[in-house]
Formats: C-alpha cells, sequence, structure tokens
C-alpha cells in the first residue's frame, strides 16, 4: 500500500467519513477534519509510520490536505 493511501484511510477514521477530499483539498476550511481531530490525526500517523512527531510540529497547516501530510511525512522518514 502506497504512503498516500495509508494517509487516506487513516484521514478516513479519523473523520469518521467514507468521503475523501482532493489530496490539496483542506482537511480543516472543508469541514473533513476540524482542530480537535489534529491529536487523533497525528497519533494514528506516528503508530501507522513508526515515527515519533514533535510537538513543535503540531500545526495545523503542516497537516492541511493529504498531500502536505505525505510531504511531511516523507521528510521524517
Amino acid at each position: 500500500m502506497e504512503n498516500s493511501e495509508r494517509i487516506s484511510a487513516i484521514v478516513r477514521k479519523v473523520g469518521n467519513n467514507t468521503a475523501l477530499p482532493a489530496p490539496d483539498e483542506s482537511l480543516f476550511d472543508s469541514g473533513y477534519l476540524d482542530s480537535f481531530a489534529l491529536p487523533d490525526l497525528v497519533s494514528e500517523l506516528e503508530r501507522e509510520f513508526g515515527i515519533k512527531i514533535p510537538d513543535s510540529d503540531l500545526n495545523p497547516r503542516k497537516f492541511e490536505s493529504i498531500a502536505r501530510i505525505q510531504s511531511y511525512l516523507e521528510s521524517r522518514m
């Protein structure tokens, strides 16, 4: 499974939604996720990808879209 598919599955789970926005669409502006979902999203990403995301990176802009999440994760791996 590709990273983008793994990220999409996590976003669907955390957002409790079967639909998925376009890769560059804002997960927060679209209402797909809210700021309260960010810690859950980060926890799931850490678990799935076996990384630790530092608290200093807990900024919604870094996790704004599936494409940004993928870019961020690739820079951490």
